[in-house]
């Protein structure tokens, strides 16, 4: 069974709630044809909703109840990861995401760069709607570490830095995004944050970082880019292991290590958890970023 397959039996845990955030994220779109279809249709192409998911998931191990105002702070961060993807598209100079165009592609640079800007006012809108300032500063202080892993990602370009610079860009670009989905039920309710579930959010954001990272060098997926990091400049845990940006092979298996640390920190991290049909998707989860 394939990652996707086994995958949408962990989303089936919380399809109710995820078709709700879904719904409430394409009536935040209201633009001018023909943009406003292709960005719903842009939102609404099959994506994994990892972030969500594995949010709702941790919180709904604890409580079975989540109000429409966590589900709203999900998919504000849900519209911020989407335009980051607008943005990378960008900078990328991609055609295609999800199996559409891109926005970039379609509409030229200028809209991309609007478009990605606009999700972002949609999600800031959405928090204050909700209202909560600790949630509010918590998303601002993650969009500040996103630009600034993006901006020293490009200053580093065609350098073999060290696996701590590797760990410091993984965690801007998107552990932290993570954590943010993970803390953010939690924010806006009664539940106790825990240092756990502020740490699960980081480490297994720092996983699906390096695995996407090493399925770049290794996958045989015909679908996605292959090797275009090395091309681009953009040296990771294989190339700084191997020191090499050529032959980096020999870092592979210390990459597979060091995502495997990752998985098992952030396992820790759920080891407390009570033991029901939520747990065990986090667990099945961590278990699939392990395989290809």
């Amino acid at each position: 069974m394939t990652f996707e397959n086994k995958y949408k039996n962990i989303k089936n845990l919380v399809k109710k709630e995820l078709e709700y955030i879904e719904d409430f994220m394409v009536q935040q779109i209201k633009v001018k044809e023909p943009l406003n279809s292709f960005i719903v249709n842009f939102l609404t192409a099959p994506s994994k909703r990892i972030r969500p998911v594995l949010s709702i998931l941790y919180y709904k191990s604890q409580n079975d109840n989540i109000s429409k105002d966590q589900l709203k702070s999900l998919t504000a961060i849900e519209l911020i990861h989407n335009a980051s993807l607008i943005h990378d598209d960008i900078i990328d100079n991609s055609d295609t995401r999800r199996g559409l165009k891109t926005i970039s592609h379609e509409f030229g640079n200028h809209l991309g760069v609007i478009s990605g800007d606009y999700l972002l006012s949609r999600a800031m809108n959405i928090m204050t709607e909700i209202g909560s300032i600790d949630l509010l500063k918590n998303l601002s202080a993650v969009l500040n570490k996103m630009c600034i892993g993006e901006i020293n990602q490009n200053f580093a370009k065609f350098q073999i830095g060290t696996i701590e610079d590797y760990i410091e860009k993984s965690k801007n670009k998107t552990a932290y995004l993570f954590q943010s989905a993970i803390l953010a039920p939690f924010i806006l309710s009664n539940l106790k944050e825990n240092d756990n579930a502020s740490q699960f959010g980081l480490n297994t954001g720092i996983a699906f970082q390096i695995r996407d990272d090493l399925l770049n060098l290794i996958s045989n997926d015909k679908t996605k880019p292959n090797k275009n990091d090395i091309a681009e400049g953009i040296y990771n845990a294989p190339v700084i292991y191997s020191q090499s940006a050529e032959n980096y092979i020999s870092g592979v298996e210390k990459t597979k290590n060091l995502l495997s640390n990752y998985i098992n920190r952030a396992a820790f991290n759920i080891s407390d958890l009570p033991d029901n049909q939520y747990k065990e998707g986090l667990k099945q989860f961590l278990e699939l970023l392990n395989h290809d």
